[in-house]
């Protein structure tokens, strides 16, 4: 890991004094009162290269502009039964939070499908996470806590994974590009559960400090760092082994019943009628833009890919990512 200097922060923040008003005025909504937060997480992302940096943070905070991120909080997936419909295919959640306070991010990965709206509606939402994590989350616990809070944790289940998983890459590329060109070194780590053991061994040979394969569902480890009632619903096993689950739907992290998801949803709801014009909001996804090619922050998906394509030789079954595709029909 990079060591930032002093003087490299300072010369950040001396660049960022020249961005016009527009740029300044959505950083807010980046730093959320800690400047020099933001400066270290982008001079992270480049290595401490204070020129790549600013040009890193003025290109996320032209595209904040351009595709009215600011508001994004007030822009409702609707009806409901779309937005249900979304969750129950883009499978993420938060169960609760680390024993240091850091919020705890749930990741399906084996069993997201994304085949029930277009991919603009699994962006919108994907985004709308992110702010309400940083706008909301992140300073909550910040103030709980009593000491400054700008990171997270996400365990990533891999129960389901699959051939068909490959059909979803493209989707997940993009949204890791956004996130790693807008919301950079957001997380502290990533814990892998519920791999098949190939799959296992081949994280352990390419995985970076980040990321860690832990062994079956993760209670055991994910014990060590949480408790149990901010453990994922997947890691609650019945047994060694067990695929298993018994619970309410509201103890699921990935159902829009779970309180996390009420919370998120309901915040946004209210935003829309705070500034809700004189006629109804139209219904329809935000259309917000995303990289047409990788970034080189996308390691971690890339990985997924050529595991599952090393997968598919062995079955007889390549498939060329550029052959892919994603769910693009237009809403």
């Amino acid at each position: 890991m990079c060591v930032i200097s002093e003087e490299a922060i300072a010369q950040f923040e001396a660049l960022m004094e020249q961005v016009d008003e527009a740029l300044k005025t959505t950083f807010q909504n980046i730093h959320q009162g800690c400047t020099r937060d933001a400066y270290l997480r982008f001079l992270t992302a480049r290595e401490g290269n204070v020129a790549n940096a600013h040009k890193m943070l003025v290109d996320s905070l032209t595209w904040r502009v351009e595709n009215e991120i600011d508001d994004i909080l007030a822009k409702p997936i609707i009806p409901t039964e779309l937005y249900r419909a979304i969750r129950d295919s883009q499978l993420i959640g938060m169960p609760g939070y680390t024993k240091e306070g850091l919020p705890i991010f749930a990741f399906g990965a084996g069993l997201s499908t994304y085949d029930k709206a277009s991919v603009h509606y699994y962006v919108q939402s994907h985004i709308q996470i992110n702010e309400y994590r940083d706008r909301v989350v992140l300073p909550a616990a910040s103030k709980k806590n009593g000491k400054h809070i700008s990171k997270s944790l996400k365990v990533l289940d891999m129960t389901g994974l699959k051939l068909s998983a490959l059909n979803q890459i493209k989707l997940l590329t993009i949204i890791s590009s956004i996130d790693d060109l807008n919301y950079p070194e957001k997380v502290v780590a990533y814990y892998i559960v519920n791999a098949p053991y190939i799959f296992s061994a081949c994280w352990k040979e390419r995985t970076r400090k980040k990321v860690q394969v832990l062994s079956g569902c993760g209670q055991d480890d994910l014990l060590k760092i949480m408790d149990y009632s901010s453990l994922p619903h997947f890691c609650r096993r019945e047994g060694s082994g067990s695929s298993r689950y018994s619970g309410s739907s509201n103890e699921n992290c990935y159902s829009l019943d779970h309180p996390f998801h009420q919370q998120l949803y309901d915040y946004i709801k209210q935003q829309a009628l705070l500034r809700r014009p004189v006629r109804p909001v139209k219904q329809g996804s935000v259309h917000v833009d995303f990289p047409d090619a990788v970034t080189e922050g996308t390691e971690f998906v890339q990985t997924l890919a050529s595991e599952f394509q090393k997968f598919g030789k062995q079955n007889g079954l390549a498939q060329s990512l550029d052959d892919l595709n994603i769910n693009d029909h237009r809403a």
